[in-house]
């Protein structure tokens, strides 16, 4: 059996949709590829917390459905796409997994450590990214052409700069780069050598700092160590937890994500 058969063979989309409730169309088309975006994004968290556990992150399908489905974790960008793209692939969406450098809005070149999608349907191309946390976008993005599409205060936007292609967004003010990326596709291997050194290597913010982040229609919620913001575009709420109790306590009040009490994460004392 293939790759590829081997992963649906082992997918369940029902369990998947219920998970995200979503219970609309089931065709490829350009409708459900949004409706299906906006319905991960706002019910399955960005969340980096079984490395600051200890636990390490299998991105096979098995192990990437009982944790995001089964278990209603969260994950990050490894889970979160390739889970999205197993779901699309189902449906009979043409997709390419891509590889991309994270920028946020700074012009740094890192290693390509961040995993994103193309999807071809409805003879337009879209940027499909459910893993890129408070950051990320709530619908598809449009490829190719530089145009901005809007969702809700946050713009966003792929421009061609430097042979590469470059995911833009901004609320007021200048554009600020995201990441970049080629269109050369991606395998599983090249996934499992990124996501070994993005939770396992000392440098890497993912071993440090823990985080939780989620997109809603009117509001991004992150959580950084104790520090704790709610960005509705134009206004931005923060607070500090008091200490580890607090954070289990938001963690399951604001993004579903319950754990023992008495729970204790291994992050930095610096939230950089």
């Amino acid at each position: 059996m293939t790759e590829d058969g081997e992963k649906a063979a082992r997918f369940d989309l029902d369990a998947y949709l219920k998970r995200i409730e979503y219970g609309g169309e089931l065709r490829p088309s350009t409708s459900v590829l949004e409706a299906l975006h906006v319905a991960h994004a706002t019910h399955i968290p960005f969340e980096n917390l079984d490395i600051l556990l200890g636990r390490p992150i299998l991105i096979d399908i098995a192990s990437v459905q009982e944790k995001l489905v089964t278990l209603r974790r969260g994950g990050y960008c490894f889970e979160q796409n390739l889970l999205f793209c197993t779901a699309l692939e189902a449906l009979g969406f043409f997709v390419t997994q891509l590889g991309a450098r994270v920028r946020l809005g700074s012009d740094m070149r890192r290693a390509r450590t961040h995993m994103t999608l193309l999807v071809d349907v409805d003879e337009t191309g879209w940027l499909a990214d459910v893993g890129f946390g408070a950051s990320g976008s709530l619908y598809p993005v449009p490829f190719g052409d530089g145009r901005e599409v809007r969702h809700g205060p946050w713009a966003y936007r792929i421009i061609a700069a430097d042979g590469e292609w470059v995911l833009q967004s901004r609320v007021d003010g200048p554009w600020s780069d995201q990441y970049t990326f080629t269109l050369e596709a991606q395998h599983q291997v090249d996934y499992v050598v990124s996501n070994h050194y993005t939770s396992t290597y000392p440098g890497s913010p993912f071993t440090q700092i823990l985080t939780a982040q989620q997109i809603l229609p009117d509001v991004r919620r992150t959580l950084r160590n104790r520090d704790y913001s709610e960005d509705r575009g134009t206004v931005v709420t923060r607070r500090t937890l008091a200490d580890d109790d607090e954070i289990l306590a938001l963690l399951a009040e604001k993004f579903g994500l319950r754990f023992p009490p008495g729970t204790r994460f291994r992050y930095s004392a610096t939230t950089l």
